[in-house]
């Protein structure tokens, strides 16, 4: 069989076989997810129907699985406490309102940014940074699950963050279960083991073999923990029951939800595209991510997006199309109808060790390292981890996110200024400090911003070209040239325009090179006369070279 007959969609087989391997993966997912969120398992089956639903209707990915992930799971988990409290039965149903409107409104929020045409909403927040927050979110999640592994009851006074859990879990052995460690870690192993081949659902098969341990002669004496009783998704329409002040507070947190969802979606999309040779639309994606989302909202579920972990194995399975997520749904839905009883007696120590497992691949340090090897970002790699790791889930992505902001602020706002000449008679004009037999011509001096200019770096823009201005004698035309710049904001506009006065009064003119035909008709038409007159403006430096040579007037 061919990968074209594949491809057009001659075969179901390939994408049967993928579905099936997906499915397996998700269901113990989401009954580990629904826990990291605080929330019945209903909530998370009800999450993945919905996200596999509408992603294989409208998605535009054929290798995309649109389920709740562990990321947006602890993140809609750390924004619901912020507004309820610390979780308890007590608060079970007001917290459950809240993460459903956190639900619907990240939904409406990413479609209303695809609506806008922000697909590039994912590049705000930097690689480095997602790096460091994911390699500190599954951290913290591992290290989360080690009570439930080691059957470990930890008291109150013990604070919750990795770092204090971590300390008392490996401190108190005497406390630990010791059939619940041995359980443990017996299905990790076996976990491994199965691992060996790629198409079995590992997770789901140790998972049903752990159910039926329990059905053995003397199982309850061992004292084991169970998940205990599993309430079948209900798919009810409904909107959370808030008051005015609650919704504008969810809609605040959501926009952290809007971006992780995002920046992992769109990540874990764009690697397969771009291994695979196919094309995206990121406002597609975006629009379509927020559908699933809303309609999760609507129906009382969990957060969704395309996790990296479901979406590599959808791929590694052998999927050609995005009917392998219909297949997962199908093998899904077959599992509420027979099987979902049986959930309830699942070993806690196994689930914890399935979520471990699902994490494993984000523990790796090996895009750590990446970043460290080119020695760029480390700041902003190490803050990233720390932010989370000390602040929190919720506070560490909104402070990752502020990272991200501040280090592109940060660079564009100490920007470089490179003076050209030309190499030879060739009319290249590059940086004298790169070619040093490129010369300068007398009288003139060529600058070059080497970032856009905008209102956090035109004026320290204009103020370095003062400032070797300053300190060159026998100048009579500055030439700056604006490749970088595809568009001029007010500020920009307004120095330039504060730059051509300043030069001027000190018996210089200012010529405008490499100027792009927007920046060129918003001088023309805000500074006709000045900036924007037509003799001052030229598509290359080497015109404005010319123009303003001995021989020539200069406006």
């Amino acid at each position: 069989m061919s990968k074209a007959e594949l491809q057009n969609g001659n075969s179901l087989w390939p994408d049967v076989v993928a579905g099936l391997c997906v499915a397996g993966l998700l269901l113990p997912e989401a009954v580990a997810y629904a826990g990291l969120a605080h929330l019945p398992v209903g909530h998370a089956l009800t999450a993945v129907v919905i996200g596999l639903a509408v992603y294989a209707l409208f998605g535009g990915s054929r290798f995309a699985i649109v389920a709740p992930t562990s990321s947006t799971a602890a993140l809609a988990a750390a924004a619901g406490v912020s507004m309820t409290g610390a979780y308890s039965l007590a608060t079970a149903a007001a917290y459950t309102q809240v993460v459903m409107a956190l639900v619907l409104l990240s939904g409406v929020l990413l479609m209303l940014l695809a609506a806008a045409r922000q697909g590039q909403l994912s590049s705000y927040v930097s690689r480095p940074v997602l790096k460091g927050f994911a390699f500190a979110l599954a951290l913290t999640i591992v290290v989360k699950q080690l009570p439930d592994a080691l059957g470990l009851e930890v008291p109150a006074v013990v604070r919750a963050d990795p770092i204090s859990l971590l300390y008392f879990a490996l401190t108190q052995l005497q406390l630990w279960h010791w059939p619940s460690v041995l359980l443990a870690l017996s299905a990790g192993g076996l976990i491994l083991w199965f691992r060996r081949w790629p198409r079995l659902p590992a997770s789901l098969l140790v998972m049903l073999l752990a159910i039926a341990v329990t059905q053995m002669p003397g199982w309850s004496a061992l004292l084991v923990q169970q998940v205990g009783a599993v309430a079948a998704p209900v798919f009810a329409v409904g909107l959370p029951q808030l008051p005015l002040s609650e919704w504008l507070r969810a809609g605040e947190l959501a926009f952290g939800l809007v971006m992780l969802v995002f920046a992992e979606s769109w990540g874990s999309m764009r690697t397969q595209a771009l291994m695979h040779g196919d094309t995206l639309s990121a406002d597609r994606e975006l629009m379509v991510l927020g559908a699933c989302n809303v309609g999760a909202g609507l129906l009382q579920g969990m957060v969704v997006g395309a996790g990296f972990s479901a979406t590599s194995a959808n791929a590694a399975a052998g999927a050609v199309s995005r009917k392998a997520g219909a297949f997962a749904l199908l093998a899904v839905l077959l599992v509420f109808l027979s099987a979902l009883p049986a959930l309830q007696l699942l070993p806690r120590p196994v689930l914890a060790v399935a979520v471990i497992s699902a994490l494993w691949h984000a523990l790796s340090v090996r895009p750590l390292a990446q970043v460290w090897r080119m020695n760029r970002d480390r700041g902003l790699l190490l803050a990233a981890v720390f932010a989370v790791l000390l602040l929190g889930v919720l506070d560490g992505m909104l402070a990752a996110i502020a990272l991200s902001v501040l280090g592109a602020l940060h660079r564009f706002s100490q920007p470089v200024v490179h003076e050209l000449a030309e190499l030879g008679n060739s009319r290249n004009y590059v940086d004298v400090q790169v070619q040093a037999e490129a010369q300068a011509k007398a009288g003139l001096l060529i600058l070059r911003p080497e970032e856009p200019l905008f209102f956090g770096s035109a004026e320290r823009v204009m103020g370095e070209v003062l400032r070797v201005v300053g300190g060159r004698a026998g100048l009579h035309t500055v030439i700056l040239s604006l490749e970088e710049s595809a568009d001029l904001d007010s500020t920009a506009v307004d120095c330039l325009i504060e730059l051509r006065h300043s030069l001027q009064s000190a018996g210089k003119t200012l010529l405008l090179a490499r100027v792009k035909t927007t920046v060129r008709e918003l001088l023309q038409r805000v500074d006709p006369t000045g900036v924007g007159h037509d003799a001052q403006l030229f598509w290359s430096v080497a015109d404005a070279v010319v123009f303003a040579s001995p021989g020539r007037d200069a406006v």
